[in-house]
C-alpha cells in the first residue's frame, strides 16, 4: 500500500507529539526528514527504532503506549479501548494503554479463561466484530459511561490479535454503549486481504496494524538486553503483585511511577550479584516482595529462598534460629537442628525485622557475613556456608546505630548495596490507581461479580489520603468496601451482566476513609490560618531550610502568602516543612526529642524530613 509523506508524518505526529502543552521538548517527535519507506508502518519502525535508542538518565525509554492508542482512537470510532499484552505463562493479558476507561483499570488482568469475548477475540484472525445480541459478558461492563448513569453495559464491542506469526503479543479491544458506533470496523474484519479497500481504510488498517509492530519492537529490545526469555522465545513480562512489587517475571510494568521505576533500575543493577542488600522502607510497603524479586532475578534463583523474622523469636532462641544447635546443647534441645544459613545454604536467606536483633548476638552474625562460616550451638566443629543476605526493616538503622542500639560495623556490612522502598503516599496517582485496579480486580473474582468499579470522587479520595499503612492498607480498604459495595447492591440488583452478575459501584462512603479525610481537609484549609500566624518564625526557619535544601524560596513565598494557585499537595508539604523544622530546632536539632513533641515515630520522622529537604 503506497502512502505520501505526508500521512506517514500525521501518524507520528499523532504519536510523538506533546499531549499536553508542558510536555518536555524532548519528547516531540524530531525534526529530521522521514525515511522513505513506501508504507506508513515501516516508516514509524524507523521511528520507533529510534525511539527506543535513546536513553532518559542512563534508561531506556518506553514506547508511548497511551500516545499511540489516543492516536488510533482519532481515527477510529468507539467509546473506549485498551491495547493489553499477552502474558503467555499466565494466560492473561495486561493492560498497556487504555482510552475511555478509569485509570485503574491499568492494573487489572485480565484471564483469557474468565473473559470469553477476550478469549474469542484471542482465537480470531483479524477484526472481530461481535454481534449486538452476543450473551457473552464483556470485561468492561460497568466501566464504561457515567458512574451512576442508567446504561453501563457494553452494546457494541470489537477486537483485533495482534500477531508476529502464529504468536499472539496481545489485543486491542473496542466498545461503545451505543449499538452500531463499531460497523465501520465491519469492514475490516477479512484483515489479510487489503488490495481492494478503499484508500481511507487501508490507513485505518495501517493504524491498527501499528500495535503489533510497537509490541515486537519492544518485546525483541527487551529480548536483546537480556531480559527473561519465556516459551514463546519472546521475554516475559513483569507481573506487578498485590504487594505492589513484581512477581518472577523481568519486565517492568509500563504503569510504574518515578519512584517505582528509580527502584525497578536499582533491582535491575543489583539482582544478578553477590551483594548484601538493605531493603528498608515503611510497614506494608511491600519489603518481601523486593526480596522475592531480587532472589527471582539472581543466580540462586534455583536454589531456596529462606525467610527469617527475628522479631518473632525469643532472644533466648535467635541464635539457634540462624546458626542452628546440637543435641543436648540446652534444655529443650532433644534434637539436632541445621539453622536458617545452614537451610539456606547456595541460596538467598532473609533476615527480616533485622533491627529487631539482639545486640549480643550481632557479634556472631557479623563473623557469618565476613568469613562464611558459623558454629551451632554445642558443637565444636565450624559449618561453611554459601549464602546471600538480605535483610530488612522498617527502621532506621543510621539512627539505631547513632543511638547505640546497632553496631556500627554490622550495619555497614549488611548495607552495601541499600534499597529504599518508597511509601504509597510518594508513588504518585498512577501507580495508586493501577495497585487500586489490582485489587479491585482480585475482589470481583473473589466475591463473584460482574465488575467492581470506583466513582471519581472515590478515586479522589484514595489519592488524598495519606495511607501511613501503605499498600496493606490499601488492600485491606478495598476488600472491606468491595464487600459492602455487594451488601449495599444486593438489596437492589437492578445492574447485571449477561451472566447476571452484579455490576458493583463503590462511593467514598464505603472506604470508611471520612475521618481522615476530614483531617486532611482541615490541614490544608488551616495552612493559610497556620502561616498568619507564625509568619515571622516561619520566615526565619524557611532561610536554615532553604539552606538545609528545602522548598524553593518562590514556592515558599506563594505558601506563606497564602497564595491560591499554590497546588494542594504542595501547600501540604510546605507547611510540614516548615512546621517540622521548626519544632526540630526548638529541640535543639535532636530528632528523638522532636518525635516525641510531635508525636510520630523517630525513624518515620527522619525519613520525612529527607524527602521534604530539611536533612
Amino acid at each position: 500500500m503506497a502512502c505520501s509523506n505526508d500521512i506517514k508524518r500525521v501518524m507520528m505526529t499523532s504519536i510523538f507529539s506533546p499531549l499536553t502543552p508542558d510536555t518536555r521538548k524532548d519528547d516531540r517527535m524530531p525534526d529530521a526528514h522521514l525515511p522513505l519507506n513506501d508504507t506508513p508502518v515501516a516508516a514509524v519502525n524507523a521511528w520507533l527504532a529510534a525511539w527506543l535508542s535513546r536513553e532518559e538518565g542512563g534508561e531506556r525509554r518506553a514506547l508511548p503506549w497511551t500516545r499511540l492508542l489516543a492516536a488510533i482512537m482519532q481515527q477510529l470510532p468507539g467509546e473506549a479501548a485498551t491495547l493489553m499484552r499477552y502474558l503467555p505463562e499466565r494466560d492473561e493479558l495486561l493492560p498497556l494503554a487504555t482510552y475511555g476507561l478509569p485509570a485503574e483499570v491499568r492494573g487489572r488482568r485480565f484471564a483469557l479463561a474468565e473473559h470469553p469475548r477476550l478469549k474469542a477475540i484471542a482465537e480470531h484472525t483479524g477484526v472481530h466484530r461481535f454481534a449486538l445480541d452476543s450473551d457473552l459478558p464483556d470485561p468492561f461492563d460497568g466501566l464504561l459511561g457515567d458512574v451512576h448513569g442508567p446504561v453501563l453495559l457494553v452494546h457494541d464491542c470489537a477486537g483485533i490479535a495482534l500477531r508476529e506469526g502464529d504468536t499472539l503479543l496481545g489485543v486491542m479491544t473496542f466498545d461503545a454503549l451505543t449499538p452500531g458506533v463499531l460497523a465501520p470496523l465491519e469492514s475490516l474484519c477479512a484483515f489479510a486481504s487489503t488490495d481492494e479497500l478503499a484508500l481511507p481504510l487501508q490507513e485505518v488498517q495501517a493504524w491498527l496494524s501499528l500495535p503489533a509492530h510497537c509490541l515486537s519492537l519492544s518485546l525483541r529490545q527487551e529480548w536483546a538486553a537480556g531480559a527473561t526469555v519465556g516459551r514463546s522465545g519472546l521475554s516475559a513480562p513483569m507481573v506487578v503483585s498485590p504487594t505492589g512489587m513484581a512477581s518472577q517475571s523481568a519486565m517492568a510494568c509500563p504503569q510504574r511511577g518515578p519512584a517505582m521505576a528509580r527502584l525497578e533500575a536499582q533491582l535491575e543493577a543489583v539482582a544478578d550479584t553477590e551483594m548484601t542488600v538493605l531493603v528498608q522502607g515503611e510497614t506494608g510497603v511491600g519489603k518481601e516482595g523486593v526480596v522475592q524479586r531480587l532472589h527471582d532475578a539472581s543466580r540462586r534463583a534455583a536454589r531456596p529462598l529462606v525467610r527469617i523474622n527475628c522479631a518473632a523469636l525469643s532472644p533466648d532462641l535467635v541464635e539457634s534460629a540462624l546458626f542452628g544447635h546440637r543435641r543436648g546443647a540446652f534444655s529443650g534441645a532433644t534434637h539436632d537442628h541445621r539453622g536458617h544459613f545452614v537451610m539456606a545454604d547456595g541460596g538467598t536467606l532473609l533476615l527480616d525485622e533485622i533491627g529487631e536483633l539482639p545486640l549480643a548476638l550481632q557479634p556472631k552474625l557479623l563473623r557469618v557475613l565476613q568469613e562464611g562460616e558459623l558454629q551451632p550451638l554445642g558443637s565444636d566443629r565450624v559449618v561453611k556456608v554459601d549464602v546471600r543476605v538480605i535483610a530488612a526493616t522498617n527502621r532506621d538503622l543510621e539512627a539505631e546505630v547513632a543511638a547505640g542500639h546497632f553496631r556500627e560495623d554490622l550495619y555497614h556490612r549488611l548495607s552495601v548495596y541499600p534499597l529504599r522502598v518508597p511509601p504509597l503516599r510518594e508513588r504518585g496517582r498512577a501507580d495508586l490507581l493501577a495497585l487500586a485496579g489490582t485489587f479491585l480486580e482480585h475482589n470481583r473474582t473473589r466475591l463473584g461479580l460482574g465488575n467492581l468499579r470506583l466513582t471519581p470522587a472515590a478515586e479522589r479520595l484514595l489519592c488524598d489520603y495519606p495511607w501511613p499503612g501503605n499498600v496493606r492498607e490499601l488492600e485491606h480498604c478495598l476488600s472491606r468496601a468491595a464487600l459492602h459495595a455487594r451488601l449495599a447492591h444486593g438489596a437492589h440488583p437492578t445492574r447485571l451482566r449477561a451472566d447476571g452478575r452484579q455490576l458493583v459501584v463503590i462511593t467514598p462512603e464505603l472506604l470508611g476513609l471520612e475521618v481522615n479525610t476530614e483531617v486532611s481537609l482541615e490541614r490544608a484549609t488551616g495552612v493559610a490560618q497556620e502561616v498568619q500566624g507564625a509568619q515571622v518564625g516561619l520566615v526565619g526557619q524557611a532561610g536554615r531550610a532553604s539552606q538545609a535544601g528545602g522548598a524553593s524560596s518562590a514556592q515558599r513565598t506563594a505558601w506563606q502568602d497564602g497564595d491560591e494557585t499554590l497546588g494542594l499537595r504542595d501547600a501540604t508539604e510546605a507547611f510540614q516543612r516548615e512546621h517540622i523544622s521548626r519544632v526540630w530546632q526548638a529541640s535543639d536539632c535532636n530528632w528523638a526529642e522532636a518525635a516525641r513533641r510531635l508525636k510520630v515515630d523517630r525513624g518515620n520522622l527522619y525519613r520525612q524530613a529527607q524527602r521534604l529537604g530539611i536533612v
